[in-house]
Order: structure tokens, then C-alpha cells, then sequence
């Protein structure tokens, strides 16, 4: 990855967390709660709109079909996790997920197939988000990003800079990116299929959708990332995001 890239990632994100340091004891810092229920109403207009129905026929499709798509997807994500796992010092996860990579791109017939999985090689998911929490940078305040949902200040640079770099640009020809985008939207819309009624559930029968997004969010992206401690609030559900999902810490506020 161009150090500049990274540098400015940080840098930026460090300000930002610094702008917004959550307050002593509370579990979830959303200063910008105002214009983050815009952009979730907007985002759930989009998924009623084109992601659900999209989502509810990709669910009618064959899995043979539907695996096969999402499988490439995940080969074409491994270069970048390969990176992201560099930069964590994941000397464990970048062994895995090259190999994964090495084995699905040629004997997976590039990436259709997955006979690394058949061994027990499972993906080691990784992303720049997780490379600057390892890093040490604070998740900031809660964000909800048009298009892409509930994020963090950390994660939504995590996001752009592993939407804007790909380590395959100088590799693949621009047919073949055009193909590479493809498949990762179709493989989103595949996903949306899969959780259809887990999503529908939260965005269209919870009483505040916007809060119920942004628990969940917040509770199992710190439970993945095992940073639950790296501020100075106390998640009394950091152990089990799931334990009461209709948990709100504002309820009593």
C-alpha cells in the first residue's frame, strides 16, 4: 500500500477521533445523530427500493449458482485482506488467506470453487478498520454512511481506503476490475438475500431502526475486533452481542 495513503488515513482519522472523544461512561458516542437518522432513512429507502427486492431474487436463485458468485467475490477480496494482514503483523492470518488464494485462484478455477475451504483453510477476514485499531487509533464517534450503513470514525476511513485501493488495479486489465466490481455487488445483493429476514427485521419491525442499527453495529464490530476496552465506557453486552439486542443505553437517558 503507498505509505502516502496510509499516512493521510491515519492522520485523518486521529483528528477525527480526537474531535470526538466519547464521554466518560457512555457506551455510545453519536454526536451526529441528527444527520446520521438522515442518511439512515436514506439508506433504508435504497434497501426497499433496489437491495431487498434484488436481494429476495438472488434468494430464488440456485445456491450453485449463487455459491459460485460468491465465492469469486471472496477470492477477489483476499489480495487486500493479504495487505491489511501485513500491516497488522497477522503473520498467522496472511499465511492463511495466500494460501487460500493460491489454491481457490488455480485449482477453484479463479475463485468459482473453494477446495481451500474443503481443508479447513477458512478466510481470516481483515480490513484497513481493523489495521488501524491494531494500529491503536480510537473508533471515534458512530457514523452512518450513505450506501455502505453504520460505521465509526476509524471505520469509515477503514472503508474508503479499502474501496479506493485495490492491489489487483495494477494487475487485472479495466475489463477485468469492471467484472471485479461486479461481482462484489452481486455478492452483496446474494448477502442481502441470505439475512433477508434478520435485516428486515431490525430496519422495518424494530420501533427506532436507526438505534437498533447502530447497537448491533457497535457491539458486534467491538466484539470482532476484541477492542471493547480501548475507551473508557463499559459495554455490559461486549461479551455477547447478542445477549439482548433490544438493549438501548439511551433508554433510560
Amino acid at each position: 500500500m503507498p505509505y502516502r495513503i496510509v499516512i493521510a488515513a491515519v492522520t485523518l482519522v486521529g483528528a477525527l477521533s480526537a474531535c470526538s472523544q466519547s464521554p466518560t461512561g457512555a457506551a455510545i458516542h453519536d454526536p451526529y445523530e441528527a444527520t446520521n437518522r438522515k442518511v439512515h432513512d436514506f439508506n433504508v429507502a435504497l434497501d426497499s427500493a433496489l437491495l431487498r427486492p434484488a436481494g429476495q431474487v438472488a434468494n430464488a436463485v440456485p445456491s450453485e449458482i449463487t455459491g459460485r458468485v460468491t465465492n469469486f467475490a471472496s477470492n477477489l477480496s483476499l489480495p487486500g485482506k493479504i495487505v491489511n494482514g501485513v500491516l497488522q503483523a497477522n503473520v498467522e492470518g496472511v499465511a492463511t488467506n495466500t494460501l487460500r488464494l493460491v489454491l481457490n485462484t488455480t485449482i477453484g478455477f479463479g475463485g468459482l470453487f473453494d477446495p481451500a475451504g474443503a481443508i479447513g483453510l477458512y478466510e481470516q477476514d481483515t480490513d484497513f478498520g481493523e489495521t488501524l485499531a491494531v494500529w491503536g487509533v480510537g473508533e471515534g464517534a458512530y457514523v452512518e454512511l450513505p450506501g455502505f450503513g453504520p460505521s465509526t470514525e476509524r471505520d469509515a476511513v477503514g472503508t474508503m481506503v479499502d474501496l479506493f485501493f485495490n492491489p489487483l488495479s495494477g494487475v487485472l486489465t479495466p475489463q477485468e476490475l469492471r467484472y471485479s466490481n461486479g461481482a462484489k455487488v452481486a455478492d452483496r445483493i446474494i448477502m442481502r438475500g441470505n439475512y433477508g429476514s434478520t435485516v428486515d427485521s431490525v430496519l422495518y419491525e424494530s420501533a427506532d431502526s436507526y438505534a437498533q442499527t447502530r447497537l448491533l453495529y457497535l457491539q458486534n464490530r467491538r466484539y470482532q475486533l476484541g477492542t471493547t476496552l480501548e475507551t473508557d465506557y463499559m459495554d455490559p453486552y461486549a461479551d455477547d452481542p447478542y445477549a439482548d439486542p433490544y438493549f438501548d443505553p439511551y433508554e433510560d437517558q
